[in-house]
């Protein structure tokens, strides 16, 4: 585990036999008085509340959530507002759509863009895991905690196809703009069963899914330097307009706004950039 001493977000690879399943793990130890923060459309999450500080989920389509100390988010299409009133100290993983899937089974799609309170899928005893997290003494130990929590959750359900979930990531990474008729080539099954396939691991069509990476891939470039006419970002999209609608629509701020972060959108922009390399673009890059 690399050394991330004095980061307020720290984010940790899963184990070799968790990586398709876990996108990362996370610590976040944020000593703010109130925290408000737009988080971008996202993968499925799951949290552990590890203090007494209460807060709620805003989703887009005006569900407003409580953040149980306990909580699974599933895939978001719009940014969340995130709400914490005190400080804020919890630790989590993010489901790959293989996770996703076989966590929640064949109804995954029905908890888009919702959160609901962990103990109702796996019972009381995981706020019994969450304060064994927040009573151990460091990240090492929290971290080994956390991937035997995963390798628990991921038993309760049946394994997911993983050549679907890899199939599709290799669409959504080869091109800034894929075509819906590329995947269901690649995949070699009807158009409708892709759909459906594909809502129920991603939580969304494969015609959303393509706009929300290609979305937040623009964000994350533009982030890091990258010009609103640099000539990828303008192949892949309409018009300047075009762009900025969507960055709006999928990471909550405009292409002005990324250049003057927050403090947590940049730490947690600086936590998967140290991940770059050792994870897929697809969760450094977005």
């Amino acid at each position: 585990m690399s050394e991330q001493l004095g980061q307020p977000i720290r984010y940790f690879l899963p184990d070799a036999d968790l990586a398709e399943l876990i996108s990362t793990f996370y610590i976040a130890d944020l000593p703010v008085a109130h925290f408000d923060e737009l988080e971008r459309a996202d993968r499925p999450q799951f949290r552990l509340r590890l203090n007494n500080s209460p807060g709620e989920y805003h989703f887009a389509n005006g569900l407003v959530c409580e953040a149980w100390g306990a909580t699974i988010i599933g895939p978001t299409t719009a940014p969340v507002r995130a709400i914490c009133h005190g400080p804020v100290y919890v630790c989590g993983m993010g489901f790959m759509p293989g996770g996703w899937a076989t966590l929640m089974g064949p109804e995954a799609d029905k908890f888009t863009d919702r959160a609901l309170p962990a103990h109702e899928l796996f019972g009381d005893w995981i706020y019994e895991v969450a304060q064994a997290i927040a009573d151990a003494d460091c990240d090492l130990v929290r971290l080994g905690m956390l991937q035997k929590l995963a390798r628990e959750m991921m038993r309760r359900g049946d394994p997911a196809p993983l050549w679907f979930t890899r199939t599709v990531d290799q669409w959504l990474m080869a091109n800034l703009s894929p075509q819906i008729e590329d995947l269901v080539a690649a995949t070699g099954m009807s158009a409708r069963s892709v759909e459906r396939m594909t809502k129920r691991f991603y939580g969304v069509s494969p015609k959303i899914l393509a706009r929300k990476y290609r979305a937040l891939r623009a964000a994350s470039a533009l982030a890091r330097g990258v010009k609103l006419d640099d000539a990828a970002l303008a192949e892949a999209f309409y018009d300047q307009s075009h762009l900025i609608r969507e960055v709006k629509r999928f990471a909550g701020v405009t292409p002005g706004q990324l250049a003057k972060p927050s403090a947590y959108t940049t730490a947690t922009t600086e936590g998967r950039n140290r991940l770059r390399g050792q994870v897929s673009p697809l969760i450094t890059d977005t």
